[in-house]
């Protein structure tokens, strides 16, 4: 399984394997990671999965485009590489991934 790094806002680094197939944000919530709340449980209806992919990944994560992209948008605190965790879908090629999470998950409707 891939494993992914998850490092929070006092840059405690937790990592987990996750299946591949899973989300990123569905890795976090079933190992209790602190710093993604998931309130909509992945149905891109909130912004409380968000998290900054690190950047030597984005080649391989890509950036955030559509409702996604819109969705990030009424997110405070974003950056080029913010991204929703729950459409980070892990395959074998995320193995080692690196993300870091905002100090708290605020968001408007």
């Amino acid at each position: 399984m891939p494993k992914i790094k998850y490092i929070d806002a006092n840059h405690k680094a937790t990592s987990i394997e996750v299946a591949i197939g899973l989300t990123v944000m569905h890795g976090a919530v079933v190992n209790m990671v602190q710093g993604i709340l998931a309130e909509c449980g992945g149905a891109l209806t909130c912004a409380t999965c968000h998290c900054y992919v690190d950047e030597k990944w984005l080649g391989k994560t890509g950036l955030a485009e559509g409702k996604e992209k819109l969705k990030l948008s009424k997110v405070k605190n974003t950056k080029a590489n913010s991204r929703l965790s729950c459409q980070l879908k892990v395959t074998a090629d995320l193995d080692g991934l690196i993300v870091h999470l905002p100090k708290s998950q605020v968001w408007s409707h």
